[in-house]
């Protein structure tokens, strides 16, 4: 599974590279408030939105599989060829659960919590600053906590967890001193997100459940000391997400209607009436951020009258619109808000590379500190203690994982907390050379593409690595699936496609209903390109990718099939269709945006017929692999079983494995690394790179069909 969108990019990423198709309420990032996240997803997309024993691949050959006459021999290089198992990264350095990720600071400055594994499942630690008392908090034994974050007193550290990847998330709080642990929200077949998090009130926190009706997420109050849990705002039946003011009082929302219309929604008290005081058309992108600490203002993001998402505060006393902050070049991808005064510190832009500016003077001290010790990386602020006096920094880039720095602002000092992938640090990791390449229209697409650091031979392999979403942006960062793709020998080309965010309205619109024809052009065109740039054989390409990358992957073979020599879809759709009628029942109230991203199945179902494979396997000539977790509540199973079956029907290649206990994506590291060791072997079968050998894996699940 491609990579995971909107995961603090310099932090440790996530293990595998499948994005999700739109993560419409997974609000567990490690950035600032979860809510936030996901009223900032909704506005940048519009409202919107990774063993049959005799199937099995052969040990990958001892050269690579050339065609002699295609490609004649080369002289070779100074150095002598590499035999085929020299030289690799082992897997499990880049895709084994990390020894220590996700670190957070306590709000009362004083410990520090991280992920690291027990028995080989991830769970969460808590040590106190400046000592060696380091223990395990939490005791999951089989899926493993990804996310977490600390209560407002210090202590207990609460986190969600669902059952075999079905994203029913439930709140769990683990007392940190007595180490007992209590389900919060019991209540079975309820997805729970957390809206809001205050300092002043430590014992409550806001979540939002879809409890009184499937399709709706109404605001509950948590008592953390008793566990009581209140309704507080009752959903209208158009509400996507909701925002709290600094008294935490849910005064904000954003709505939306059957046509894809965003509304703001403000109001003056709990028991006042909502008032719209902002719109956004189905095309536009739009959304609150913040109040300020009075409660008179509030912080929006919008690109309504503009190309790229612009920062402004409404005076919600005469709707008064004040401009914050606009890049002509790139949306907006973060805010850094200041957790006393609620002013807007400094904003980041991507386009390339990672762009900040401070806007508050206060801030520019801290920032230029940072800009001191990253260089050339990227860094982020990850979390901050609640007198704001000590901060977690991460700091990574292309070929740098992650590194946590503790940083103090008193002396502006930083202390080196972790490397989060230090074994790797013997090992030639590759970079990433950014491109813009011209599409066959003229649209410029922002491209990374890795070379080996230990080519193979002559003409390289090549894997097209297409990012899920499909409204997600690939970025100039530590990438571990990109790592290993370049150290088995593969050119590795990523392609931020017509639709994806971050680069603006119009590009993002470009992509609207243009599923297997402009943004698949976009893939195809780019391929092209590497094939006459960078030394590419153009009989040894492959495509992979996940949600969406898978999707892209079922097209490539399909619409484009002398192109790839193999395809690996993780989790992909295979018929836009199916897709659309089987979406999750919180998914409903945002169907408009599908109908103007996607395309309407009432009125366009003979379009999404042929954009979607299945309906086409009879073209498929290219092998395949196909990877599925059983209960994926996004891209269900059939979606797996109807294209293999037709694959099957029509004799062509495909190896098809399914791991019960898993979703959209492949948590439990036995699985991740099952699913990545059949996927070396297949490429190495097909595109003739390295190979580590594949044994079985203990612990895993998968399931040959």
């Amino acid at each position: 599974m491609a990579s995971t969108r909107g995961i603090f990019p310099v932090n440790e990423p996530s293990t595998t590279q499948v994005i999700s198709l739109y993560r419409p309420l997974s609000l567990w990032a490690r950035k600032a408030s979860p809510m936030k996240s996901m009223l900032i997803l909704v506005l940048l997309l519009g409202g919107a939105l990774s063993s049959c024993h005799k199937n099995t691949p052969s040990d990958p050959p001892t050269t690579p599989a050339t065609d002699p006459k295609a490609n004649p021999p080369v002289t070779a290089p100074k150095t002598t060829p590499l035999p085929v198992h020299a030289n690799l990264i082992p897997r499990d350095l880049l895709f084994g659960n990390p020894k220590k990720s996700g670190l957070q600071i306590s709000p009362d400055g004083k410990k520090l919590a991280f992920i690291a594994p027990v028995k080989g499942v991830l769970n969460v630690w808590v040590q106190t600053i400046g000592a060696s008392d380091a223990r395990a908090v939490t005791t999951d034994t089989y899926r493993g906590i990804r996310g977490y974050f600390w209560s407002p007193d210090s202590g207990s550290i609460l986190y969600a967890q669902d059952k075999g990847g079905n994203e029913d998330f439930r709140i769990y709080q683990t007392d940190v001193v007595k180490l007992t642990t209590r389900l919060l929200t019991p209540e079975t077949g309820v997805r729970t997100s957390i809206v809001a998090v205050n300092k002043r009130h430590a014992d409550t926190i806001l979540i939002s459940m879809n409890k009184r009706n499937k399709q709706l997420f109404d605001v509950y109050r948590l008592s953390l000391k008793t566990g009581k849990l209140t309704l507080d705002t009752q959903n209208p039946g158009n509400v996507l997400g909701w925002v709290a003011d600094w008294n935490m009082k849910v005064r904000a929302a954003l709505s939306m209607n059957d046509k894809g219309e965003k509304g703001l929604m403000v109001r003056t008290s709990t028991k006042a009436k909502w008032k719209t005081i902002r719109t956004w058309s189905a095309l536009d992108s739009g959304g609150p951020v913040t109040f300020s600490k009075d409660g008179k203002h509030l912080i929006v993001l919008g690109n309504k009258g503009s190309d790229m998402t612009r920062l402004y505060s409404i005076n919600l006393k005469n709707n008064k619109i004040t401009e914050i902050f606009t890049n002509p070049k790139a949306d907006l991808s973060g805010v850094a808000i200041n957790p006393d005064t609620y002013k807007i510190e400094a904003v980041s832009t991507e386009y390339i590379y990672k762009e900040w500016k401070a806007l508050d003077p206060t801030f520019k001290k801290d920032l230029d500190n940072m800009r001191k010790l990253a260089g050339k990386l990227r860094f982020g602020i990850v979390n901050r203690s609640y007198d704001n006096m000590k901060w977690v920094v991460a700091v990574g880039g292309p070929g740098h994982p992650a590194k946590y720095y503790l940083y103090e602002r008193k002396g502006g000092t930083f202390s080196l907390l972790v490397e989060t992938r230090r074994e790797l640090k013997k090992y030639r990791l590759s970079t990433k050379e950014p491109v813009v390449i011209k599409a066959r229209d003229g649209l410029d697409v922002v491209c990374y593409l890795a070379k080996p650091a230990l080519p193979l031979p002559g003409k390289q392999p090549m894997v097209l690595l297409v990012h899920g979403g499909p409204w997600h942006q690939d970025k100039y960062t530590y990438t571990p699936m990109v790592q290993w793709l370049a150290n088995r020998g593969y050119v590795t080309l990523e392609v931020n496609f017509r639709g994806s965010t971050g680069f603006g309205k119009k590009f993002l619109n470009a992509g609207n209903k243009e599923w297997g024809r402009k943004m698949q052009h976009d893939l195809t065109d780019a391929v092209k390109w590497a094939i006459a740039n960078a030394n590419v054989d153009p009989k040894r390409v492959g495509i992979m990718g996940g949600s969406y990358g898978g999707y892209a992957t079922l097209a490539g073979v399909t619409f484009t099939p002398d192109l790839y020599a193999v395809g690996v879809d993780i989790v992909g759709p295979s018929s836009i269709i199916t897709l659309l009628k089987s979406v999750p029942p919180y998914w409903k109230p945002m169907m408009a945006i599908f109908k103007t991203r996607v395309g309407d199945l009432a009125t366009e179902e003979k379009m999404l017929k042929e954009r979607s494979p299945l309906y086409h396997a009879d073209r498929i000539k290219t092998p395949l692999a196909i990877f599925q977790g059983a209960n994926d509540p996004r891209v269900k199973i059939h979606e797996s079983n109807q294209i293999v079956k037709a694959i099957r029907k029509n004799k062509g290649k495909v190896l098809y494995v399914v791991y019960p206990d898993e979703g959209h994506g492949f948590r439990r590291e036995p699985n991740r690394m099952d699913y990545i060791a059949r996927t070396e072997g297949f490429l190495a079968k097909y595109l003739g790179g390295r190979a580590q050998p594949h044994k079985a894996i203990k612990g895993s699940t998968a399931e040959i069909r």
